[in-house]
């Protein structure tokens, strides 16, 4: 069976993973990093009223026309209107901020306008028609989208909000997220090790994305080499969750059981894919929940976890997904990669002397050595068929977001 390439794998999982339909509605000071369930239109322009954006003075061209130097007919300031008679060859002072009296079009800065000893204004330029005027709906017009449903809500987003008087808004309900580890050698952090066992990483590092992620995680800890307890396991997790995460048990092994439960409660669309590190990726579905089995090795788990589990949580979320920055690179060094499969490895780049983006690997690039991740702000992602690249060859990089920041 040829393995599945990381896009017929994206396209597989997303063209049936189904769009959220729960939603809640939240005071929009409880809403900081929830998902926008339906787009949001302005009820209002803004600015509401024509308006000043400079400290100066108001004035009409006809007036100018005629002398350029006027009398001053009063003062408006931001939310103290000019009210008084705006008599012909007069200006209004004016702050920033404040309307715009009727009839004026433009205002002059008061750096170019000199003040006289009998009050009037001399202005040492000619403005051009609505100079420094901030017009009614300008940056926002009513009825406006202002927010697309998908977007997640943050500290721009939702001050737009409050401009507009939305006080309230409607988000999906997060995702519930059931997270396994597998494995007879997994020993939880914090108990001293005995000889063949390690640290279960795995689980605490896929709860630490979640967090990011802003999932409700409920953690089953870690599962023996055991098909029954496996079973159980499984029917329990997708009773509660939305998703189930397991890491370890998706190989080949003798203990591997994960793929085999998967078949028997449930369903598995895809096992094994054409990248590198992270080619035992399982996905599937069980009665009530998806499933994603990551490697046990946790370089790769967290490399499947990026590329594939990532885009999965926000479709099922609502979130409107865009994969992280890919650019250009320089090899530093040389590279090594076999022909077979796509290959993320681990790297450092930055802008070299010459200005050009350079990017060198980081550490030995083995799935169980996570140790590189600590100093790497990118994948070198190196196509399927490509073989060793040398120094000088250019290279693609993605760039780590802010689930690996």
């Amino acid at each position: 069976m040829s393995l599945l390439s990381l896009e017929q794998a994206l396209e597989q999982m997303l063209s049936v993973l189904p769009s959220p339909t729960k939603t809640e509605t939240l005071a929009i000071h409880q809403a900081a990093n929830r998902i926008c369930a339906k787009d949001m239109i302005s009820p209002i322009n803004v600015p509401s009223f024509d308006n000043s954006a400079m400290d100066g003075y108001a004035v009409r061209l006809a007036d100018l026309a005629q002398s350029m130097t006027l009398f001053v007919a009063g003062k408006s300031f931001a939310g103290k209107p000019f009210e008084g008679e705006w008599k012909a060859q007069t200006a209004v002072r004016i702050m920033t901020g404040a309307v715009i009296p009727e009839g004026a079009d433009a205002v002059v800065m008061q750096e170019e306008v000199n003040v006289n000893a009998d009050g009037s204004v001399t202005f040492t330029t000619l403005p051009k028609s609505g100079q420094n005027i901030r017009r009614i709906g300008e940056d926002v017009k009513q009825g406006d989208v202002v927010l697309k449903a998908g977007t997640k809500l943050n500290a721009v987003s939702l001050p737009l909000l409050a401009s507009l008087g939305i006080a309230e808004v409607d988000v999906f309900t997060p995702l519930k997220v059931a997270v396994l580890s597998t494995g007879d050698e997994l020993v939880p952090v914090g108990q001293p090790l005995k000889q063949g066992q390690i640290y279960d990483t795995n689980r605490f590092a896929v709860k630490l994305m979640l967090e990011k992620l802003h999932c409700d995680v409920l953690d089953f800890g870690i599962l023996p080499d055991n098909q029954a307890e496996f079973e159980k396991a499984f029917l329990t997790a997708q009773e509660q969750a939305d998703l189930v995460i397991t890491s370890g048990g998706v190989s080949v092994g003798e203990a591997d059981f994960t793929k085999t439960v998967l078949e028997k409660v449930g369903q598995i669309n895809f096992w094994k894919l054409a990248i590198k590190p992270g080619k035992p990726f399982a996905f599937g579905r069980l009665n009530n929940a998806w499933f994603c089995g990551l490697p046990g090795n946790p370089v790769s788990a967290l490399v499947t976890f990026y590329q594939l589990v990532q885009p999965v949580i926000a479709k099922l979320s609502g979130l409107t997904y865009s994969q992280p920055a890919r650019l250009q690179a320089v090899a530093a060094t040389k590279l090594k990669k076999s022909p077979g499969r796509l290959d993320f490895q681990r790297g450092f780049y930055h802008v070299n002397e010459n200005g050009q983006l350079q990017v060198q690997p980081v550490g030995f690039q083995g799935s169980h050595l996570f140790s590189s991740f600590v100093k790497s702000n990118c994948f070198i992602v190196l196509e399927r068929e490509r073989g060793n690249v040398e120094a000088g060859e250019t290279v693609t990089i993605e760039l780590f977001n802010e689930l690996l920041a």
